[in-house]
C-alpha cells in the first residue's frame, strides 16, 4: 500500500520541481499588443510610411523625418498594426527636395522643430499595403 503512494507523491515532487525551475512568462494573447523591436523592417516601414504621411499633411515648407523611435508594439491582426511613438524633427531640405533620408536637421533654434508623434499604421505586407488609421502629435 505505501508503495502505490510513493509513486503519485514522487510525480507530484518532480512536476513541482519542473514548474518552478520553468521561467514565469504572461501569456501571450493572440491578437493582443506586443512590443516590437525598432530595427525591425516591419517597424521600419510603418516609420517611413507615417513619415510619408506626416509630411503629406503638413503645410511647412521643410521635410521632417524620424529623429528616434521611442516606442514600437504591434498587433497581428488580419494584418498588422503598428503603434508607433517617434520624435520627429524638421529638416533643412525644403519640399521641394528629393532624398530625404540625406537632409539633416536643423540646428538654429528658429528654425529647429521637435514634434512627438503617435501613429497607428494598419499593414498587409503579403499585399504591399499600408494606411494611415491614426496620428496624434505635439511639439515637444
Amino acid at each position: 500500500m505505501a508503495s502505490l503512494l510513493r509513486a503519485p507523491l514522487l510525480l507530484m515532487a518532480v512536476l513541482a520541481l519542473a514548474s518552478a525551475a520553468t521561467p514565469k512568462q504572461s501569456p501571450r494573447l493572440l491578437g493582443g499588443l506586443q512590443e516590437a523591436n525598432v530595427n525591425e523592417e516591419g517597424v521600419q516601414r510603418a516609420v517611413d510610411f507615417a513619415i510619408s504621411e506626416y509630411n503629406k499633411g503638413s503645410n511647412d515648407a521643410y521635410h521632417s523625418r524620424a529623429m528616434e523611435v521611442l516606442r514600437a508594439r504591434k498587433q497581428i491582426v488580419a494584418g498588422v498594426n503598428y503603434y508607433l511613438d517617434v520624435m520627429v524633427g524638421r529638416t533643412t531640405c525644403t519640399k521641394s527636395q528629393p532624398n530625404l533620408a540625406e537632409c539633416p536637421f536643423h540646428d538654429q533654434p528658429h528654425l529647429m522643430r521637435k514634434t512627438l508623434c503617435s501613429f497607428q499604421i494598419f499593414t498587409v505586407p503579403w499585399e504591399g499595403t499600408h494606411s494611415l488609421t491614426k496620428s496624434s502629435c505635439k511639439a515637444a
